[in-house]
């Protein structure tokens, strides 16, 4: 036995057991924790973004104003990436079209959820009057905490699991449950890749905050950092998961999306470093003049 064993062993279970059930009822009304876990994580999000935006100088009440369209927005453009990436069990020879809808059941991309979700970050900080850059700054952390409650879902479905594992916190799957994988035995344990990443999302909030008020990061920067340190653990934490997935070139297509898009993040975040190595002066934007489109800063009062 190595020695990680051995010291996990004393201060773990010798498995971390799945939830008996994930959904309860209120009469006729079914209560999900799926739905549960992403709602507690938008709550949790909205109260760090608006102490976050006030910090930055912001009207707390104008975060929930966008947060009105940008959550609808996410959850749909989630939906959309999850079912445009895993057609088959919707649309294969033994899909459900209808079940595409279901977003109840689970199944939310977070690709499709933070691109969609921006665009209507982006209507709601115009109708506000104020810039996209910042609020996307103020909100980065925050989405990595909603991230990691909603992967609780994950693990009252008993879904998304890793690869077989001897490791003290290996999880247990119901043998009954129809995630249990075929072709291993019912004591299997499989690695608990919904737990990998709510730690590492955590962590990666952790940081951001605290690299966000040492260096006073803006024009977006926060924001991309959170982009490429997400993607840095979705790659690693991808490669453990054994439920279907498309495949393109041998690779699952969540892996080949955070290195395109961890890359891009990055140089991004390097280029704007360079362009604009502060912080936003405002947070407001100026009315175009008569006959132009141009959304110039308001002068800093102080």
């Amino acid at each position: 036995m190595s020695a990680l064993h051995a010291v996990a062993g004393l201060v773990l279970p010798a498995a971390l057991p799945s939830p008996s059930q994930g959904v309860w009822y209120l009469g006729p009304f079914p209560l999900r924790a799926y739905s549960l876990s992403i709602m507690t994580g938008i709550v949790v999000a909205l109260w760090l973004t608006r102490r976050r935006w006030v910090e930055r100088g912001g009207d707390p009440d104008t975060v929930l104003e966008i947060v009105f369209w940008a959550v609808p927005f996410g959850i749909v453009g989630g939906r959309l990436y999850h079912v445009v990436s895993s057609p088959d069990q919707y649309f294969g020879p033994d899909g459900d079209p209808w079940k595409a809808f279901a977003v109840w059941e689970g199944g939310l991309g977070i690709w499709g959820a933070i691109a969609v979700g921006a665009v209507g970050a982006w209507i709601g900080t115009r109708r506000q009057g104020v810039r996209f850059a910042p609020f996307a700054d103020a909100v980065a952390p925050g989405l990595l905490v909603a991230q990691a409650i909603g992967r609780l879902g994950n693990w009252f479905n008993q879904e998304l699991f890793g690869g077989p594992t001897d490791l003290p916190w290996g999880l247990q799957i119901d043998p009954a449950s129809p995630t249990f994988p075929d072709g291993y035995p019912a004591d299997t344990l499989f690695h608990p890749t919904f737990l990998y990443e709510m730690v590492w999302n955590l962590a990666a909030a952790a940081l951001l905050i605290w690299l966000d008020r040492r260096r006073r990061l803006g024009h977006g920067r926060v924001f991309w950092l959170y982009v490429v340190l997400y993607t840095s653990g979705r790659l690693w934490i991808e490669a453990l998961r054994i439920d279907p997935a498309e495949l393109v070139l041998g690779l699952r297509l969540n892996i080949w999306t955070s290195i395109l898009v961890g890359l891009t993040a990055l140089v991004i975040f390097v280029v704007v470093g360079r362009r604009h190595p502060g912080r936003e002066t405002t947070l407001q934007l100026r009315a175009p003049a008569e006959g132009t489109t141009d959304d110039a800063e308001v002068p800093d009062p102080h």
